[in-house]
């Protein structure tokens, strides 16, 4: 999804014809936007904006559906996690669908920290969304007694070595697992699991296995998934996928997984998809 570029006008309510929804946030009522060398500062959902560099990684579909999926699956969060949170894309637009959740977020690399910050800022969610410096896998950076309703990643999707990383560095960690792989995730997901509680992540459907694997060694569930077709009549290139921990489940459920329809991108004809459209309405975009 190719994100609307931010202008001025940022409190005007329609765009193209749609109603943005949601609250209007400080930074929009403030017309000295901060731009920094090589930012743009574009729309993500109703009226909240993100920081990203016009060279280095920007959010994409895939962080769309990331957080759609977690948030519809487990709309009674209170408290959520974003791992590998990067520019903050996927945490924010969670955070405008959970308007009462608190936010955790872990990122390693320090731009894209920086990027976030000034997002959160601009939103008005510091009070209750809390960027974190780090790896994630650091112990240091999680304690064992917090636990969260709904965790969230849209972890990077190829080891190292295996294609072309990339002309930016934000972009080689984003893509290529420099600071863990699926496993990690699975396995930080579910020591951080509150009673009941959600995972949500995508990943390529043709490493469906790697995900089955990592989240058996992790005692999750894959309770549902959905493949997500970029265009209509071609194979699915990404699924999404909903997991708990199979403690929390009754024992004949821990052994099966709902195969959702596949979503659908696009059209033949290169149109949204109907359906993909009401997604973007969901998390605030113009359809």
């Amino acid at each position: 999804m190719k994100p609307a570029k931010a202008s001025l006008s940022t409190t005007e309510p329609f765009f193209k014809g749609w109603a943005k929804p949601g609250p209007v946030p400080p930074g929009a009522m403030n017309e000295q936007i901060e731009l920094g060398e090589n930012e743009t500062l574009d729309a993500i959902s109703g009226y909240f904006r993100l920081y990203q560099l016009s060279n280095g990684h920007r959010f994409s579909t895939d962080d769309v559906l990331t957080a759609w999926y977690g948030t519809t699956w487990c709309p009674a969060t209170r408290t959520a996690l974003d791992l590998g949170s990067g520019i903050g894309s996927v945490g924010m637009i969670a955070a405008w669908r959970l308007p009462g959740a608190k936010f955790v977020t872990i990122e390693a690399q320090d731009e894209s920290v920086r990027l976030a910050k000034k997002s959160a800022k601009y939103n008005g969610l510091e009070d209750r969304y809390e960027i974190r410096h780090g790896d994630f896998r650091d112990p240091a950076l999680l304690r064992d007694d917090e636990l969260f309703d709904l965790v969230l990643g849209s972890p990077p999707y190829f080891p190292l070595g295996t294609g072309i990383e990339g002309d930016h560095p934000q972009k080689i960690a984003c893509r290529f697992e420099v600071r863990g792989d699926i496993a990690d995730y699975c396995a930080t997901a579910t020591k951080h699991l509150a009673l009941g509680g959600f995972f949500a992540c995508v990943f390529p459907t043709e490493q469906l296995e790697r995900v089955e694997a990592a989240a058996t060694k992790a005692e999750l569930t894959i309770v549902r998934r959905r493949p997500i077709v970029l265009r209509e009549e071609n194979e699915p290139l990404l699924t999404l996928f909903g997991m708990m921990r199979s403690e929390h489940l009754p024992p004949a459920f821990r052994k099966q997984t709902w195969v959702e329809p596949p979503l659908i991108i696009r059209q033949k004809n290169g149109h949204v998809h109907p359906e993909y459209a009401a997604v973007k309405l969901a998390i605030g975009f113009p359809p």
